[in-house]
């Protein structure tokens, strides 16, 4: 894959050495509509923002379109720009570039029929139409650090001129829901002869005609048809107001497009504007390989996965930290979520070269530790933090140890020390919701009834689904582990440290009672109803963190039972198939999929942890690190470079959930990453 066209008359190489895996896709797959929609395109700018959509041009999710973006930040996220359908004029013909889906069952029209191919250049989504002999280039890209999007067109060289008429579609609706038509009144304003001001009492939309002209428009465009929300029980049908229509002179050899931002002063030269998106796209790729040794010689895939990773970091400002960094969780519909950061953060960040993202992420969740605890979902504007996890802290500690191994930051440490401290000691004494150490054996307890603390956190109105009340097996890992982790950091910088090695030896000791007589691991003792033994993957984090409480021969008995009980070719199914419970599918309304969320279904973040954990026990880094390779395969499926959040239980193991999720991408990275490096000592 090279980057393409950074002038007008003439291509230029782009990533070079550090090329991603290519992802392309001929007219079997762009002119077969079941497999065009199936495969998605999604684009992040560093904001919040975002734009997404089908290879076919079409909508299947209410979150498909142009721009997305944080209207009321952080996260305060609305459709705003829904499409740009383009209709090619040539020689008396109108050819549409386009797709759309209608409630009535209805294709219309067909435009992937034109569709000869379709690539990601980086991450920017490159669609080739085939029109009477002739070849039309298409590309969509977000500018970085702006909620700006760029649509852009592009005739071959050879030949008369064209000309493309493009229907705009707005919009003014959050993110999650469906537009009702009484509800967005925008008032549409012509600027000269070739822009429009499109202005909602939430924002003010710019759209401006690059190669043309705009005459405003005031149409609905009703009864799209969102299969994707169909299939999820959700309501299916959506609609867009049709603000504009521009007339683009097609030139040959030269771009021409539609730009739409939430800013006045928006640079209109699209050669530049692409230049700068390809050029961040090849600095993610540079920086990774020159700052991470590892990744020079990676394969494809892995620095495919380095460009997905940046998807998902973008500003968070906060009062005293104007250059916060936070973690969005998974796209579409996650924002920051505390546990999903600490998880994710080593490797978005350490396994990419990015440490100084590393250091502000952690500074700024620093910034909403109370009682001990790090929020489950971090708030939004005016709303306050939610700290129903017992698990984000611990993981906060883990990521603050992976940080300091990488960087030696002793000075970033020291700062951070009295708020992990703090952690420990609300931890030792109790905090909110039961969570706290057991005087009788020192393992960490949590729960009161109607809450979900744990990673298995589905909830339907007043049913906890997986409420794991008691002793759950990984969040005593995860104590051990931070404890130990804190011992290593006061004996760092000279501190008592024997605390912290007393109470973490009582763990150690007090967790052989997790020890089923026959098999891995008790997924939860003291519960509600005794000790569950239940298969599950949460003892695998007993095994892949970085300091275990087992010994080697049980360690090998907790990877043996989750090889043959849990392991597919992208993760671990989060039950046994032997259990009654599970369930080998993941589809129907709200009901259904959030009651089986932790029942059967395969987690692709657990794949990781897995490929660590077996490691530990054989030694083998070459053939734990063979256990990722499956998700190349997986990157030209769903969205494409990108990871999914889970997988049917059963084979294929179909993607489902949210179509790109930063823990998948990450804990895969991560471990290929310390995989390759244990190859290498």
């Amino acid at each position: 894959m090279t980057i393409a066209i950074i002038r007008e008359e003439e291509s230029v190489s782009g990533l070079g050495d550090n090329d991603p895996m290519p992802i392309r896709f001929g007219r079997a797959v762009c002119g077969d509509l079941a497999q065009a929609e199936r495969r998605e395109w999604w684009l992040a700018n560093g904001l919040g923002a975002y734009a997404a959509g089908t290879l076919a041009c079409s909508l299947t999710r209410r979150y498909h379109g142009l721009l997305v973006a944080p209207v009321e930040p952080p996260l305060g996220r609305r459709l705003v720009f829904a499409k740009a359908d383009a209709t090619l004029l040539a020689d008396g013909h109108e050819i549409p570039l386009f797709t759309n889906r209608w409630s009535s069952g209805t294709i219309a029209p067909a435009g992937h029929a034109n569709l000869e191919s379709f690539e990601l250049d980086g991450r920017v989504p490159v669609w080739t139409y085939a029109v009477a002999g002739r070849r039309i280039e298409a590309r969509v890209w977000l500018e970085q650090g702006a909620n700006t999007v760029y649509a852009a067109w592009r005739l071959d060289p050879d030949g008369e001129p064209w000309r493309l008429r493009v229907s705009l579609l707005a919009n003014g609706r959050d993110h999650h829901g469906t537009v009702d038509r009484s509800g967005f009144r925008p008032v549409v304003e012509a600027v000269d002869r070739h822009g429009l001001r499109v202005v909602d009492p939430a924002f003010t939309l710019h759209l401006t005609a690059v190669g043309g002209r705009i005459e405003p428009r005031h149409d609905w465009h009703a009864d799209f048809a969102l299969p994707m929300e169909a299939e999820r029980g959700l309501p299916a049908d959506d609609h867009h107001l049709c603000v504009g229509e521009a007339l683009l002179d097609l030139t040959p050899g030269a771009w021409v497009g539609i730009v739409g931002s939430l800013e006045e002063d928006t640079s209109t030269d699209l050669p530049a504007a692409l230049a700068r998106r390809l050029g961040a796209e090849a600095a993610v790729l540079d920086l990774a390989s020159a700052t991470v040794p590892e990744l020079a010689d990676a394969p494809d895939w892995v620095h495919r996965l380095v460009l997905a990773a940046d998807s998902y970091l973008f500003a968070r400002p906060l009062p005293g930290v104007p250059d916060g960094q936070s973690v969005i969780a998974g796209y579409p519909w996650f924002g920051d979520w505390g546990r999903d950061t600490m998880i994710a953060l080593p490797g978005l960040t350490l396994a990419t070269g990015r440490a100084g993202s590393a250091r502000r992420i952690l500074e700024t969740f620093a910034r909403f530790v109370d009682r001990g605890m790090l929020p489950n979902v971090f708030p939004g504007a005016g709303e306050h933090a939610d700290y129903n996890t017992v698990d984000a802290a611990l993981w906060y500690v883990e990521a603050w140890r992976a940080y300091v191994d990488a960087t030696g930051d002793d000075a970033a440490l020291e700062t951070a020390l009295p708020v992990l401290a703090e952690i420990i000691d609300w931890h030792r004494r109790g905090t909110r919701y039961g969570i706290g150490e057991d005087p009788a054996d020192g393992l960490l307890r949590a729960g009161e009834p109607g809450l979900q603390l744990t990673w298995m956190d589905a909830k339907i109105g007043d049913w906890v689904v997986t409420p794991r009340h008691g002793k759950p097996v990984e969040i005593n890992a995860l104590w051990f582990n931070a404890l130990s982790v804190m011992a290593g950091f006061a004996e760092r910088l000279g501190k008592p440290a024997d605390a912290y090695r007393a109470t973490a030896e009582r763990v150690r000791r007090s967790f052989e009672r997790f020890l089923r007589p026959r098999g891995g691991l008790f997924d939860v003792i003291d519960g509600l109803a005794g000790d569950d033994p239940t298969i599950r993957p949460n003892q695998i984090f007993a095994v892949s963190l970085p300091h275990s409480p087992l010994g080697r021969a049980t360690q090998a008995r907790v990877v043996d039972e989750c090889r043959r009980e849990l392991l597919t070719s992208y993760g671990l199914r989060s039950l046994s198939p032997g259990h009654p419970d599970y369930r080998p599918g993941y589809r129907g309304g709200v009901l259904e999929r959030d009651g089986g969320y932790h029942q059967g279904p395969v987690w692709g973040w657990l794949l990781g942890p897995y490929a660590l954990a077996a490691f530990r026990v054989t030694g083998d880094a070459a053939a734990a690190q063979r256990l990722l390779a499956p998700i190349a395969d997986h990157l030209t499926d769903a969205a494409l470079g990108q990871v999914s959040e889970i997988f049917e239980g059963a084979p294929p193991h179909a993607p489902r959930g949210a179509p790109a999720q930063a823990w998948s991408v990450a804990c895969v990275l991560e471990a290929w990453w310390r995989l390759e490096q244990a190859k290498r000592t």
